[in-house]
């Protein structure tokens, strides 16, 4: 049987059978920005601020290898042109694994630019960006992310947005030798979040505040650099051997017919010598 889920707390030395009440008080570090970062309705939520003073951010303590990370957010309301607030699951070094959601503030009235990325031992270059089909700004939502051995998969409200498989036969790097953290921040990102930079940050709408809640992590047993992960058999619904499956896909065609604004795997432009494998591949 394979890990069951485990809220808010990040411990991987055991599989628990136990759904553990949240506590961000015992489950993250806030790593910059301490006087922005609030913890609230006893441990269960936290809002991270930015002023022009600075941003703020947390990670969790512990760290893991594979696993399904989701968590509700509530965006910068009103003008947030400049704002970054992201979500990402992260490795530490300059070689490092990281999957990447990014929400990129706009001018009132205009949508969010969802911005997602998987770096490889320190290389990315796989951006996807997308617009939601609600305002993320009025109510929270949940947003996941699935990483096994065989795929990631970006989830928004349990709607997959995007896919990116294990092609390690191809010679397609993908994030499977070192763990991770879970973090979050929001920081000031004007020279490039809104319409390529054009757009500044109006600081006399700050403070920007995001917000958080019902942090949920399912994963695998991981205790040390070099060794190897544990998750147990892992059942046919288990997040272990969770992909895309028919209806999953007619959602992410969806996604793709629809909301998609930038495909990495569609700009020759940028990629003059090729595009990389995995878009060539995959289609």
């Amino acid at each position: 049987m394979g890990c069951s889920p485990i809220l808010i707390s990040l411990s991987i030395l055991s599989c628990s059978a136990l759904i553990l009440a949240g506590d961000f008080r015992k489950d993250i570090d806030i790593v910059w920005g301490s006087d922005k970062a609030k913890i609230l309705e006893y441990g269960q939520a936290i809002t991270l601020s930015l002023d022009k003073a600075s941003g703020s951010g947390f990670e969790s303590k512990a760290q893991f290898l594979f696993g399904k990370v989701s968590m509700e957010l509530k965006l910068v309301t009103g003008n947030s042109a400049g704002t970054v607030t992201s979500y990402y699951l992260a490795s530490k070094g300059t070689m490092w694994d990281e999957i990447d959601f990014e929400f990129l503030g706009n001018l009132s009235g205009d949508p969010y630019t969802v911005h997602t990325n998987v770096i490889t031992q320190g290389k990315g270059d796989r951006e996807q960006q997308f617009r939601l089909w609600f305002d993320p700004t009025v109510d929270f939502h949940t947003y996941s992310i699935l990483w096994n051995p065989k795929t990631i998969v970006f989830y928004v409200d349990g709607t997959p947005i995007r896919e990116f498989k294990k092609m390690n036969t191809k010679n397609v790097a993908y994030p499977e030798k070192q763990a991770m953290r879970v973090h979050s921040s929001l920081w000031n990102g004007d020279d490039w979040a809104t319409r390529g930079g054009l757009v500044k940050t109006d600081w006399s709408k700050a403070p920007f505040t995001a917000y958080y809640r019902n942090f949920e992590v399912q994963d695998c047993d991981w205790s040390a650099p070099g060794s190897n992960a544990s998750c147990g058999g892992g059942g046919p619904n288990s997040w272990l051997n969770e992909g895309i499956d028919e209806n999953s896909r007619k959602r992410l065609k969806w996604v793709e017919s629809n909301f998609i604004i930038y495909n990495y795997c569609n700009d020759a432009k940028r990629f003059r010598l090729g595009l990389p494998t995995e878009c060539v591949v995959m289609n």
